[in-house]
Order: structure tokens, then sequence, then C-alpha cells
């Protein structure tokens, strides 16, 4: 079938949205021009960084808008997108030098501007808060009577969309920071991979329930019609493996990549040991 160009159109226009991404783009774009040799990121990091934001762009202003609406599955998809494997993209590919560069032109007086949104960003990154709100909104948004308003409010179902995509990279950041904990102040590998482990457990089992479960969970779809002709129990059915099995997935890789840094980071510790041609102190920490 030849690919129709109007798919790529948004089906639900939203120029805040589209501001939004072409803004995130531009500075993006406008800082690694701008950064030395030895601050940009490499090939591979800005293909990440592209990747994740077209993705997320994708379900959320292209006709694929249309069919998440209609179809449960298409918007578990969709959410799978928003709150997991876009964001997962866009932390591997290490933004940090953006943010730094940016960072160091802004104005004095934008410090005091910026003060409240530190002090909220310090404490959803509290290791806890993180995990339950990770989890609670999904929940949250799939709770029956809270799915169906969202579908069918416009405002609703922005704020549904944004919240999976801002959590997302809040989250994933949080795991898949790549400085030490001990120099950058950041979580601690064991940590991260508990909360991994640990968000886990409840997305798998209100996946299976979702697959499981007898008779029509979410009826907003009955109600307003499926894109396709698909009967409403294999819709569900579907949803429900895509709310288990690829979020699970998503943990297990996200443990990998947090072992990964684990070990880059020891054979760098090894290496300057050797260099420096001293054994390790046991009371310092590893910087």
């Amino acid at each position: 079938m030849a690919f129709d160009a109007a798919f790529l159109l948004p089906y639900d226009f939203s120029p805040l949205t589209i501001l939004a991404y072409m803004a995130v783009l531009a500075l993006y774009g406008i800082a690694i021009l701008k950064l030395g040799p030895g601050e940009r990121p490499g090939v591979v990091r800005i293909i990440a960084f592209l990747l994740g934001v077209l993705l997320c762009y994708a379900v959320m202003q292209t006709r694929y808008d249309y069919y998440a609406q209609y179809m449960f599955f298409i918007h578990r998809g969709q959410h799978l997108i928003l709150h997991h494997l876009g964001p997962v993209l866009i932390a591997l590919s290490n933004p940090l030098p953006v943010i730094r560069f940016w960072h160091a032109r802004l104005p004095s007086s934008a410090a005091l501007l910026l003060a409240p949104l530190n002090m909220i960003y310090r404490v959803l990154q509290q290791p806890v808060i993180a995990a339950v709100l990770f989890v609670g909104l999904i929940y949250f948004w799939l709770w029956p009577a809270v799915h169906f308003d969202a579908m069918l409010s416009r405002n609703l179902y922005w704020v549904m969309n944004w919240s999976m995509l801002i959590d997302g990279l809040l989250f994933w950041w949080l795991i898949l920071d790549p400085r030490r904990p001990q120099k950058g102040r950041t979580l601690s590998y064991g940590m991260r991979n508990l909360m991994l482990v640990l968000v886990a457990i409840p997305q798998i089992a209100l996946g299976a329930w979702i697959a499981f479960s007898r008779g029509t969970i979410y009826d907003v779809y009955a109600v307003c019609g499926r894109a396709w002709p698909m009967a409403a129990e294999t819709d569900q059915f579907i949803g429900g493996v895509l709310t288990w099995v690829p979020p699970a997935m998503m943990s297990i890789i996200g443990i990998l990549l947090v072992l990964r840094f684990m070990a880059v980071h020891s054979r760098a510790d090894d290496h300057y040991r050797a260099v420096a041609g001293h054994q390790p102190d046991a009371t310092n920490p590893v910087t």
C-alpha cells in the first residue's frame, strides 16, 4: 500500500504542542552547533535524542493520535512511547551538555523564576516519590471512570498525554543519569535497579488484569466507535499485553544499562589507579 502523506498531519492540531517540540529541537540544534568538539555529543547520542523527540511528536501530532483515541491497544502503544521508549532515548542521549549550555546563558533574574521549579524537581526526583508517581499515573489514567472522562474531554486528554511524557522524562533521567552517584550526587546504582524492579511488578499486574479480564473494562471505545472492526475483547487483550510485556522489558533493559554504567565507571577507576600507581584507599569514595 502506498504511504499516505496525510498521516503526518495533526489529527487534533495543538499549536502549543507543536511550538513546544519546535522550541526543543531549535534549542538543541543551536547548542549542538555552538558547543565545542570536546563538549558536543556524538552522532549516536544526537540521533537518539532526535529519534526520542520525533517518536513522541508522532504519537501526539500525527494521524496516529486519531487511532489512539478510537482503539484501546493503539492508545496503550501511544503511552508506551510517551512514558517509556521516547524518554529512554532522550535520557540515553545525555542532554546535560545542552542544558548546561543554555543554563550558563540565562540572565541572573531567571534564577528567581526557576527556583520554585528546581524545588519541585528535587521533590519529584526523590526515589519513593518518583517510583510511586511513575506507576501511579499509569493506574490513575487507566482507572475506568477516569479513562472514560479523559477520552471524551479534549483538555483532559491533553493533560493525560503530557503528564505521561513529562513523568517519563523525569523517571528515566533519574534512572539513566550517566553521572557517577558520588560525584554527581545522583541515585546509587543499587537504588536505580531496585526502583526498576519495583515499578515493573504493578505494571505487570495491571496489564495481566486488563488482558485476562472477562467483559469490557473500557466501554468508552464502544460508545465512540472503534477505528477498525475489531472485537472489544481482542482490543482489550492486546492493550493489556502492551501494558504488561513491553514495560517489563523496558525495566530489564534499564537494569542492563545501569549495570553497564557500573562496569564503565569501574574500568575507568581501575585505569586511573593503574596510571596513578597506587592501590585504592578503601576510606575514600570513588569520584
